[in-house]
């Protein structure tokens, strides 16, 4: 799933690339002019990272990063 900036601003991210994270994890931070919005996870997956750096300038809609599914540990539910 990929995960995109909310409107223009500068990004820093909370995440490394790799690290999994959980519904509701904040991802990263795009600020613009004393505002922040805090970009989340929406579900659980591994963040990959690689779009754009660490406070490198956003637009609205620019993708951040790409949230995959988490790896099935072949155990049956």
């Amino acid at each position: 799933m990929d995960i995109f900036a909310p409107f223009a601003g500068h990004v820093r991210f909370e995440v490394e690339d790799g690290q999994a994270v959980a519904a509701g994890d904040r991802l990263a931070v795009v600020e613009a002019v004393k505002v922040e919005a805090n970009v989340v996870a929406p579900g659980a997956g591994v963040a990959r990272r690689g779009a754009v750096t660490d406070f490198s300038a956003v637009d609205g809609g620019d993708l951040l990063l790409h949230l995959e599914a988490l790896p099935d540990d072949g155990a049956t539910k």
